[in-house]
């Protein structure tokens, strides 16, 4: 089975709707997929909780499917989503001085996509 880690620094939604409709569309054609929210985009994880927010649904979609390994703990820590991000129940990570480590991704088989 092909491994894809998506990682999401851009703090733009349109942009992090893209990185939500990929992990959707790997999933669905078979791939493991791993969504993984760094940088400024730790601080969507508090926009994309409104109901009213363009791609709330893929957002929500994306969650069920448990398709987000993790939000960076440095990150959401600094930019303050990181109660957000835990009361939603999302894996907060950080095993590289707070940040996730991209090597461990490619150690357990992942092909590593950013935006």
């Amino acid at each position: 089975m092909e491994k894809i880690a998506l990682v999401t620094y851009n703090p733009e939604l349109m942009c992090f709707g893209h990185v939500l409709l990929y992990a959707l569309d790997f999933h669905e054609k078979g791939y493991e997929v791993k969504v993984v929210i760094e940088g400024g985009a730790v601080k969507l994880v508090s926009t994309l909780k409104d109901p009213e927010a363009p791609f709330y649904g893929l957002y929500q979609k994306t969650k069920e499917k448990g398709l987000i390994d993790c939000v960076c703990q440095a990150c959401s820590a600094k930019l303050g989503s990181i109660d957000e991000a835990r009361a939603q129940g999302l894996p907060v990570g950080g095993d590289l001085m707070g940040h996730p480590s991209m090597e461990e991704y490619l150690s357990r088989g992942y092909r590593i996509i950013t935006f």
